[in-house]
């Protein structure tokens, strides 16, 4: 039990640091995520039943996100679409996409594909008295600390400040003769590509790529965002993205125990979208409450 939340809390985690670069440092509204998601599994297991080399297929889902918040940015700066809009319909549009990268299929099993997670689940079969689900945990949770690092030292670099500043006062980038256009489509592209791997990720966790799992996903972000928000507080870079892994991890263990024992009060695994939403209300009224007193 244990070793599936905080697997799955580290995998959707990557999603989560994807949204929060872009509605908490761009303060931009992108839905496209629940696009860019599925198109990382998609784009991974085309790739891998290939035989491309796992690292190559993981690089081609990231830069498939990429693409994705690419579009939506050239919509929203060139033809002045509202980001709101503009992420909806590359979110639609990329399910026809992702159902032309996979050759017209819904799914596409990986029963008969090599990837990283089945490589770890042999060797600690066969050469390991660990179970294989903590081999697959510690790997991931080395690729999550990674990625922490990566992502507090980009925070820090001109660009990242850059970014920061936009989302909070974009006329005071443009005084100082940066170009705000260009800021927060990098910014969207690597958010987008944060969720795109996240998809890779979770697809071969799953077992399976689908190009209908993306629905709804970015309400799952949101609510881990705020939960992670309402655990810590703080302007400190590291620690807002640190929350970010708690905010998915409890996420990610209240559905758990919504599936498993939902029951008992009398919910069903429909039920759980409802419960997202419940949570991110919670959270919310919550936020306002601290807001008004301070």
């Amino acid at each position: 039990m244990i070793y599936s939340i905080l697997t799955e809390g580290f995998i959707y985690a990557i999603m989560v640091l994807g949204v929060f670069m872009s509605y908490r440092v761009l303060n931009f509204c992108d839905m496209t995520v629940d696009g860019a998601f599925p198109m990382g599994g998609c784009i991974l297991a085309v790739s891998l039943s290939m035989g491309i080399p796992p690292v190559i297929a993981l690089t081609f889902a990231f830069l498939g996100g990429v693409f994705a918040g690419l579009f939506t940015s050239l919509i929203y700066t060139k033809l002045r679409i509202p980001d709101l809009l503009a992420g909806i319909l590359t979110m639609t549009m990329l399910y026809s996409v992702n159902l032309r990268i996979m050759g017209n299929r819904a799914n596409l099993s990986f029963l008969k594909i090599k990837t990283p997670f089945t490589q770890i689940t042999e060797f600690f079969e066969e050469k390991s008295f660990l179970p294989p689900e903590l081999g697959i945990l510690l790997f991931v949770l080395i690729f999550i600390i990674f990625l922490l690092v990566v992502l507090n030292l980009f925070y820090h670099t001109d660009l990242g400040i850059a970014m920061g500043a936009l989302g909070a006062n974009p006329q005071m980038i443009i005084s100082q003769g940066v170009n705000p256009q260009i800021v927060r489509a990098i910014g969207v592209c690597l958010g987008d590509g944060l969720a795109s791997l996240a998809g890779a990720f979770a697809s071969m966790y799953s077992g399976f790529a689908d190009v209908g799992s993306g629905t709804g996903i970015i309400v799952s972000g949101l609510a881990s965002l705020m939960i992670g928000e309402f655990i810590i507080r703080s302007n400190r870079i590291e620690l807002q993205t640190l929350r970010v892994i708690i905010g998915s991890i409890i996420y990610r263990g209240i559905m758990y125990f919504g599936r498993s024992y939902g029951h008992v009060v009398g919910l069903e695994s429909n039920d759980l979208k409802f419960i997202t939403g419940v949570l991110i209300i919670i959270c919310l009224i919550i936020s306002n409450g601290r807001k008004k007193k301070c």
